[in-house]
This record gives C-alpha cells, structure tokens and sequence, in this order.
C-alpha cells in the first residue's frame, strides 16, 4: 500500500475530543454487533438477525446480518483502540444511514417510538471522526508520528 495513502488514511490533528467520542461510541457499537453476530446481550445472533432483515427486506438476511454485525463489533473495537478510525467510521456511518433508512425512519424521531434519533446521533458521531480522524491517545497517531 502506499505509504503516502496511509499516513493521510491514520493522521490527525484531532485533540482529546476525538477520544471522548470514540471509547463510548465504540462501545456502543461493539456490543450492537456482539449482538447481531454472537447473540451476547440479549442478541438474536446471526440466524435470528438475519431471519429478521429478511422479513424487513434487507436479502440475503444472513449476509446482511454479517455484514451490520461485522461492521458494528470490529468498527466498535476500531474507535475503541484508535485503529483506523477513519474507515471504520467510514463504514459505521454508512451502516447508521441504512439503519436508519430501513428500520426507523417511518417511525419518526424520538426513540420511544423505535423512531431515527440514536442512529442520527451515531451517523453523526461517525462523519464526525471520519473528519477529524481518532485524535490522541490513539494507535493511528502513534504510527502517523512515526
């Protein structure tokens, strides 16, 4: 790869802010996807979350279910670590879009109602990152200083 690529890919000016958004986020994230692909925290798991994404209209659901899950468990542990922040809060954001898209729009805003406003908060915590990139206390600014 190229290494001008990467270090534009892993560097960033970002303060202690980016830190206080990606350890929670990423927790956030993590555990939504241990759900979708483990079934931990009272999760379906991939046979259940993907019978449900069927049923929805997100085909071939177990795919679907793999691919949310993924997305969600390994971009979590990313922000957490502070590793390649920027794609994978490329990808979380686009996750939120579909969730939000697919499952809560027609629901309206607030959460009472399964409505768009944790997604909403998510999407925009990840296109936060994925412009400020992971900020200190991070592995992709230890190897960016390198």
């Amino acid at each position: 790869m190229n290494n001008a690529f990467l270090n534009k890919l892993i560097s960033t000016d970002a303060g202690w802010g980016a830190l206080a958004l990606r350890i929670p986020v990423g927790i956030i994230f993590a555990a939504h996807g241990a759900q979708k692909l483990f079934g931990w925290f009272g999760g379906y798991g991939l046979e259940g979350t993907g019978q449900w994404m069927d049923s929805i209209g997100l085909s071939p659901g177990y795919l679907m279910a793999l691919l949310a899950g993924g997305a969600e468990f390994f971009g979590g542990l990313a922000l957490i670590i502070g590793l390649l922040v920027r794609p994978a809060s490329a990808v979380l954001a686009f996750a939120m879009l579909i969730a939000i898209f697919s499952v809560h729009i027609g629901n309206g805003l607030f959460m009472s109602n399964n409505g768009y406003e944790f997604g909403l908060a998510l999407l925009a915590v990840s296109v936060s990152l994925v412009f400020s990139g992971a900020g200190r206390a991070s592995i992709d600014r230890a190897i960016a200083a390198r």
